[in-house]
């Protein structure tokens, strides 16, 4: 199956959300320990739950925060990647900045979106003059209770597959 028609179905019904979470577990093996959880999913924006599990603890039983940090980087990248089309774009996480707020001690939830006018401003108009463009996408970490766990600023290196030049 098509993986936008995957994504457009898990937008509306629990059961594609499912499906979409197994194959996600599947096709990135480095984030399958922590177990995200796509909740909710829109045109313009993805709500990931990380849960409050073992693999996901430091040494004083609080959500790690290399854990909080994936859990950043994968809602931001999971958005770009559904709102530009992964054959044209290469999408790589140049820098990310992470600052802590409060333990975690409950799940913890990432909620991202982007505007189709954030994407023609900050990605589609300034690659018509350059090879590449870096966009930062700030996301806030909350827990169960609503407390802001962390604010996460992910840097992405955006460019066009064609202008990729790589040594062999």
């Amino acid at each position: 199956m098509n993986t936008t028609v995957l994504v457009q179905r898990a937008r509306t019904s629990a059961l594609w959300r499912w499906v979409l979470n197994r194959a996600l577990h599947r096709f990135i093996p480095f984030n399958r320990p922590h177990r995200f959880t796509i909740e909710a999913l829109g045109d313009d924006f993805v709500q990931v739950r990380l849960p409050f599990r073992k693999n996901n603890l430091n040494h004083i039983r609080g959500l790690h925060a290399c854990a909080l940090a994936t859990l950043a980087e994968y809602t931001t990248g999971f958005m770009l990647v559904q709102k530009l089309n992964a054959r044209q774009y290469r999408l790589i996480m140049k820098k990310l900045e992470m600052e802590y707020h409060y333990q975690g001690k409950s799940d913890a939830v990432a909620r991202f979106g982007i505007t189709h006018h954030w994407l023609q401003e900050k990605v589609m108009e300034p690659l018509r003059h350059r090879e590449a463009v870096e966009v930062v996408c700030e996301v806030t970490l909350h827990d169960a209770q609503h407390n802001h766990l962390a604010t996460g600023k992910v840097c992405w290196h955006i460019k066009p597959w064609q202008a990729v030049k790589t040594k062999v």
